[in-house]
């Protein structure tokens, strides 16, 4: 089995070096990267399957990376994990809403590290693997390319955005609770966090322009892919 790469962007020495080592007693390959400038450096040739990374990098802040990394079609299917000693809600909201897929705040219990990542992870390949409709009307779903095909037109999505699209397609017709949105595309540990659903149905909207009204709002309760 190929074993999956992981990068952790901290500037901090031993907390990097402390987190490599948890991770690759559990099997993975570390890649260590001290600022944001070094991380988006080393992506390139490294290509890690999940970059765990921090806020307070002494050159461009995590949020900046992240936002890099989201706008490059290479990088924008990585996920990303926050690691920071930042535990105010709007760090959380701000960091989930730029399209990361979990935060995780110093000092950290070593087990709950590894379960996040595993859990992102295996999302992650769900992603890549789990089979979708084909089409549904003018919209269909190239999973190699991580886009929607839109009228015959490729329209790229953000990951959260493909992810949230993908779970209303494949529950057509049926209305899914904010919660349960945000468990399917974002974990259980957010599974509450009904704000980040609003602004990502709406940027999806946004995106789907005139097909965009598909995604019905059911009132005070969630949302429904017609």
């Amino acid at each position: 089995m190929i074993k999956k790469r992981i990068m952790v962007v901290d500037d901090d020495r031993d907390i990097r070096r402390l987190v490599e080592s948890i991770l690759a007693k559990e099997g993975f390959v570390t890649i260590g990267a001290e600022s944001g400038a070094d991380a988006l450096k080393k992506v390139e040739n490294s290509k890690p399957d999940l970059i765990i990374l921090d806020l307070q990098l002494p050159d461009k802040d995590g949020f900046e990376v992240c936002k890099i990394l989201r706008a490059d079609p290479a990088t924008r299917t990585i996920p990303v994990v926050f690691l920071t000693v930042q535990n105010l809600d709007s760090y959380k909201i701000a960091g989930l809403e730029m399209g990361a897929d979990d935060y995780i705040t110093k000092p950290f219990n070593q087990t709950e590290l590894v379960a996040r990542v595993k859990a992102v992870i295996r999302r992650a390949e769900w992603r890549d693997t789990k089979d979708v409709p084909v089409k549904e009307g003018p919209l269909s779903v190239d999973m190699d390319k991580h886009t929607v095909i839109m009228d015959g037109k490729s329209l790229n999505l953000a990951p959260k955005e493909f992810d949230l699209l993908l779970v209303l397609m494949r529950n057509q017709g049926k209305v899914l609770t904010r919660s349960e949105l945000s468990e399917s595309v974002w974990g259980q540990e957010y599974s509450n966090n009904t704000r980040t659903v609003d602004v990502h149905v709406g940027r999806l909207r946004r995106k789907l322009g005139k097909h965009g009204e598909r995604v019905r709002t059911v009132e005070r309760i969630g949302y429904r892919f017609e």
